[in-house]
């Protein structure tokens, strides 16, 4: 087995619902750690004392579970490994492979005493059937690629490499965590990324939907990773999209609004991509027309449009998003008048609005940032995250903070 690298926030997690009668479901898109962190629980278990005897691990993508493809022929394997009137752990992943699995489930709670804990690297797991059959017995834990502050206990760095090398490299390399064996080796982790990135395509999105375009959805992929952190509207891709494909064939060739809508949808189950709707802070409504998409990693979006230092502002929109994420917000785009909040992040007893700039050292940048924050009557945290250092921490109860200290704190 390779070398396990904690990480503690997932693990313990898994570790706090641990006989808990709920179904754990561990979500996220390929080789961003599931399997890993299985493998850290399953090492946990051992170590407090359950027996080897009663954990029952199953990676199901492994040929020697190919015959267990529908329902009926995995429950009755695993059936045969449950030691009885015994507390059994079961361990799936990728259970997506087996038709109906949720039937099993289901039958495995019914039938033994047993905790169960499963991965999965697409939003069909969590299916309309199965949360019909399962609904309320389950709890999902969503996986993204490593934080910033992961990042910096997954690779070694020389002493004399400072915080903002480290940064540069998480923003051109993203938080796979299969790239650490690369080393900062561009060339060869960009290869690692595209593997992943075709087996995202091939397995999780054209073989489930058999009628999709690939040239029509990598145009698509292509469009959203370089509009980042830019109000858009299927509508407005779709166009674009139409006008590029008709200048360069000399055919003419609709992409409707409705098509990318849906080849946005089916980019969100696989995890490739987040859509954010905009909130009318004012108004405290719900807006259903524009938004923003931004992506689950920022390696795969380098590899496939060439990292660009003049990106770095929305690069930085990104980051901070999927780290609101990992923080348990929901997290909204802010309309305030005619002006913009970059974040409006919710929890049930909590709300935080952020700005997202590389600099506020110019006046111009820092009327465009506060503004809009000044606008928002009510008394909930303001901040504004930038790269700056020792400059002015607030203004007029608004706090400005760095980046890299507020992903680390």
């Amino acid at each position: 087995m390779a070398e396990l690298i904690n990480r503690p926030d997932y693990l313990n997690q898994l570790i706090q619902n641990k006989d808990v009668d709920l179904v754990k479901i561990v979500t996220g898109i390929r080789r961003c750690g599931k399997s890993s962190l299985l493998d850290l629980f399953h090492k946990y278990l051992l170590d407090n004392g359950i027996p080897a005897s009663n954990i029952i691990h199953m990676n199901m993508e492994s040929l020697r579970f190919r015959e267990l493809t529908n329902y009926l022929a995995f429950y009755d394997f695993v059936s045969k490994l449950i030691v009885p009137n015994t507390k059994n752990y079961l361990i799936f992943d990728e259970l997506q492979t087996v038709e109906h699995w949720e039937k099993a489930i289901e039958s495995f709670r019914l039938d033994y005493d047993v905790d169960i804990y499963i991965t999965g690297s697409n939003a069909y797991l969590l299916s309309t059937e199965f949360s019909t059959l399962l609904s309320g017995r389950y709890v999902e834990i969503k996986m993204l690629p490593l934080s910033f502050k992961e990042f910096l206990n997954f690779y070694e760095f020389t002493s004399d490499t400072s915080m903002e090398e480290k940064f540069q490299r998480y923003l051109q390399f993203g938080g796979m965590p299969i790239l650490r064996e690369y080393k900062f080796n561009e060339s060869r982790s960009n290869q690692a990324l595209e593997g992943i990135y075709s087996t995202v395509v091939l397995r999780d999105i054209l073989q489930r939907n058999p009628g999709l375009d690939q040239t029509t959805l990598q145009k698509i992929v292509l469009f959203l990773c370089s509009s980042i952190g830019s109000i858009t509207s299927p509508n407005s891709i779709g166009n674009v999209l139409t006008n590029e494909g008709n200048i360069q064939t000399g055919k003419q060739k609709n992409i409707a609004g409705k098509t990318v809508e849906r080849y946005i949808s089916i980019l969100r189950s696989a995890y490739i991509f987040f859509s954010v709707s905009r909130y009318d802070v004012k108004g405290k409504q719900l807006l259903k027309t524009l938004g923003k998409n931004y992506i689950i990693d920022l390696g795969f979006r380098n590899m496939l449009l060439g990292y660009r230092d003049a990106d770095r502002g929305h690069i930085i929109e990104n980051i901070v998003f999927l780290e609101l994420l990992r923080r348990d917000y929901r997290v909204y785009i802010g309309k305030v008048g005619e002006t913009e909040v970059d974040f409006v992040a919710e929890k049930p007893n909590d709300k935080l609005y952020i700005q997202v700039t590389e600099s506020m050292l110019s006046p111009e940048t820092r009327d465009r940032e506060l503004r809009p924050l000044r606008m928002i009557p009510d008394n909930y945290e303001k901040i504004v995250l930038s790269m700056d250092r020792n400059y002015i921490t607030s203004y007029d109860g608004i706090k400005s903070l760095n980046l890299i200290d507020w992903l680390l704190a």
